[in-house]
């Protein structure tokens, strides 16, 4: 039997937040957990339920952007957004969210985004997958070593820094170095830039998804 899919929902409109939990309590592989109106509330629904992902409503708080870096520590981070703007897609994603999800996709969108996030992925729409690659469609690299391209190769696989450096068995100090490095080298920023770069490179397969 698979693990269900553990979540919280944080979104300030009750009627949004009331239907989408309706729609995704009929998914036979997601569990709601509970529910949080403000962005005051993430903190202590976080530490008292443990979840798998966040659901998070990007428009919550003016400053929920900035406080992203510091959620996907512990959680993986799915925004949700009735933005239609690229900028604020890549702001959420640069921040540490694993997806970014309009709200005016269907149903079958959102759970294909919270299954490739539950898998360990990155997921985004495939028009923000264009745009990412037109930015940086050919980054100015200077060569990576042989360890700095299997960082690369793990990073953009879903690892995180501590399972990079238990992989590779570094310290995780030395990974970050590493990717400070390699984000140097190859005139990049952020994680998700890194997975397009690999998958340019040929260093994984397909592993982004998009609807």
């Amino acid at each position: 039997m698979t693990t269900p899919i553990r979540l919280i929902i944080a979104d300030d409109h009750a009627l949004f937040r009331q239907g989408l939990k309706s729609l995704l309590l009929l998914e036979p592989d997601v569990r709601v957990l509970c529910e949080v109106e403000s962005a005051g509330e993430l903190a202590p629904a976080l530490k008292n339920t443990p979840c798998d992902v966040l659901l998070l409503d990007l428009q919550m708080d003016k400053w929920l952007l900035d406080d992203i870096a510091l959620l996907s520590q512990s959680v993986n981070v799915v925004v949700l957004t009735a933005s239609e703007k690229l900028e604020d897609a890549l702001a959420a994603l640069r921040a540490g969210a694993r997806a970014i999800v309009q709200k005016r996709f269907a149903i079958e969108t959102l759970m294909g985004a919270l299954r490739t996030v539950a898998a360990g992925r990155v997921w985004m729409p495939a028009e923000l997958q264009t745009e990412i690659a037109e930015q940086w469609a050919a980054p100015k690299s200077r060569a990576l070593t042989a360890r700095e391209t299997e960082i690369v190769r793990l990073v953009a696989m879903g690892m995180r820094n501590g399972e990079v450096a238990r992989h590779l068995s570094l310290s995780e100090s030395t990974v970050k170095t590493h990717l400070n490095n390699i984000f140097q080298k190859l005139e990049l920023r952020g994680r998700v830039a890194l997975t397009h770069y690999a998958l340019r490179a040929g260093l994984i397969g397909t592993r982004v998804h998009g609807c």
